[in-house]
């Protein structure tokens, strides 16, 4: 049986990770309180952050980079894309 959590995010109850998504408090923090819809959607913006950017995940200003957005993503105001952006057409 899968188990839920109040999403941070989608502001409700939702099928919560597996486990966490990486070691440290701030893991801890998405385990407890992000569903995997929510972890699915972080992932898709970190892959446009990534790719619009032209970020190199390894590198450690990137990562805190990712973090920071991660952080205001989940928990904070929102990550706004590169203001160049545009969407693909759907």
């Amino acid at each position: 049986m899968s188990r839920t959590v109040q999403c941070v995010l989608l502001k409700a109850e939702a099928e919560g990770l597996d486990r966490p998504p990486f070691p440290g408090a701030l893991g801890e923090r998405i385990y407890a309180g992000v569903s995997k819809e929510a972890w699915a959607r972080w992932l898709a913006h970190q892959t446009m952050l990534i790719n619009e950017y032209r970020l190199t995940p390894y590198e450690p200003k990137a990562r805190r980079f990712l973090t920071t957005e991660l952080e205001k993503f989940l928990f904070g105001q929102g990550s706004a894309p590169p203001d160049a952006f545009v969407p693909p057409a759907p």
